[in-house]
């Protein structure tokens, strides 16, 4: 016996080989890959003993997608802060709309990201840092609940700053850095690693909110207790300037001064770099988040993914949070990171489909350094696979179904969500979340949050509502 069959049509692999199967199958049991090759010769072993059958002979069969930058508690601002470069959009949106969160309208965000990232193909996701009014505990929690995989990151910081004086964070989310670093250790004493679903990282905050004391802090406890760091680097030209005329540092330099590049680190949008700092993350194996729509939509620039990965850079793919791109849906991101290269190198073969697709599979993996649950189909993995229905006309005629994943098909075509050998989603109906009371409780969360912070009371709309 065995508990799911997956008689596929297209099986995208991401294994070693790369290998693309058509009419190909998948057998799962006890949350394990047990097997994957042709349908015609897997049916005769497993079709009529499967607890399970799923005839994906109409679809595409891939492993489910790694988001590397996500913030939970942005689900509900979506909208709230159109039209704004980075240091306005934090400093009148989104400091003010998430220093006013309660603990159980940052679960409803929590849940609303959740729902919206399953029924997208998101499996398993890098959460960028959460501060203590949240309530972590009832977050990671719910998390767990739902079946996705989560490294769920910690904001540490013993500053109020972000790059000058005059930006200084919403009080709210002010913590002292004791607190903060403390409780990010306790965390992980209590979650990190558990059902190898769920894992605890270090956020710490962007230059002018950590000191740096407090940054190899964080770097020396996270290779004590084998865990990650993640951190915003970068992002805008504002951020190149702070670094050099504070320490005589590019910010990857200060990075890796302060122990904070390496295989277990993350860093996220890597904007305004140069050659010697791309070699520098190439030689330290650190991982890049890019967040294409995030970076478009704030006028941030364009990240040189392409570059970065000729040097050897292991470059991810996320989508950052509900007021910087408006969803989270990572297929969607696909197409900006495709499209992105070849207009800002005047080359349409800066970047390749199976580089994107990579980006948000096996890639995504090694940056959670969970490569060797996850990330590819093939014997011996956790079964976290993800079925999108091609026959649709926006899909046809399907010649290239790399291609097609990345430069045409979204979050919505997805049809079932497997994670460790268990149904999320099928037919598009969540399983671990009841879909309408999420939206419910967010509807309602967001219209008290906004009321309370006095910020996305009213829609930025030029037209009127009558």
């Amino acid at each position: 016996m065995v508990d799911i069959y997956i008689r596929g049509g297209w099986i995208i692999t991401m294994d070693r080989e790369r290998r693309i199967i058509k009419n190909g199958a998948v057998a799962i049991e006890d949350g394990f890959i047990i097997d994957v090759g042709k349908r015609e010769k897997l049916d005769n072993e497993y079709k009529v003993y499967a607890d399970i059958l799923i005839n994906a002979e109409r679809d595409i069969v891939l492993p489910g997608l790694i988001n590397t930058h996500v913030h939970l508690a942005q689900g509900l601002l979506r909208a709230c802060a159109d039209y704004l470069s980075l240091i306005d959009w934090l400093k009148d949106r989104v400091w003010p709309l998430q220093g006013n969160y309660t603990s159980h309208e940052a679960l409803a965000s929590a849940k609303l990201v959740a729902l919206e990232m399953i029924k997208s193909g998101t499996t398993t996701f890098l959460e960028t840092g959460l501060v203590g009014r949240y309530g972590l505990d009832e977050i990671i929690e719910a998390i767990y609940s739902t079946g996705l995989r989560a490294a769920i990151a910690r904001h540490v910081m013993d500053l109020k700053g972000y790059a000058t004086k005059e930006n200084i964070l919403h009080e709210g989310l002010v913590e002292p850095g004791d607190y903060s670093f403390k409780d990010t250790i306790r965390l992980i004493y209590r979650y990190h690693g558990w059902d190898n679903k769920i894992w605890v990282w270090f956020g710490p905050r962007t230059p002018g909110a950590v000191s740096l004391e407090l940054y190899r802090e964080i770097s020396a406890k996270a290779r004590e207790l084998n865990t990650g760091i993640t951190m915003h680097l970068a992002e805008v030209r504002e951020d190149v300037e702070y670094t050099i005329r504070n320490f005589g540092k590019k910010p990857v330099e200060f990075a890796h001064w302060l122990g904070l590049t390496g295989r277990n680190v993350v860093l996220v949008h890597v904007v305004w770099v140069d050659d010697d700092e791309i070699k520098l993350l190439s030689e330290t194996e650190t991982n890049v988040s890019h967040n294409p729509s995030s970076n478009m939509k704030l006028a941030s620039g364009v990240a040189r993914v392409s570059d970065m990965l000729s040097q050897g850079v292991n470059v991810t793919l996320g989508t950052d949070g509900g007021p910087s791109n408006n969803t989270y849906d990572l297929i969607r991101e696909m197409k900006h990171a495709a499209l992105l290269q070849p207009l800002r190198t005047l080359n349409p073969k800066a970047i390749r489909a199976e580089d994107v697709l990579e980006m948000a599979t096996i890639r995504g993996a090694r940056a959670l350094m969970i490569d060797h649950l996850v990330g590819s189909i093939e014997k011996g993995k956790r079964a976290d696979i993800i079925i999108v229905d091609y026959w649709q006309p926006h899909l046809h005629p399907l010649n290239n179904p790399v291609s097609h994943l990345v430069y045409v098909a979204s979050g919505h075509d997805v049809k079932h969500s497997i994670i460790d050998g268990k149904l999320v989603m099928f037919n598009r109906r969540v399983l671990t979340l009841n879909e309408e009371e999420v939206i419910e409780e967010a509807e309602r969360s967001a219209i008290s949050l906004y009321e309370r912070a006095g910020v996305c009371i009213n829609p930025d709309l030029r037209w009127p509502i009558e």
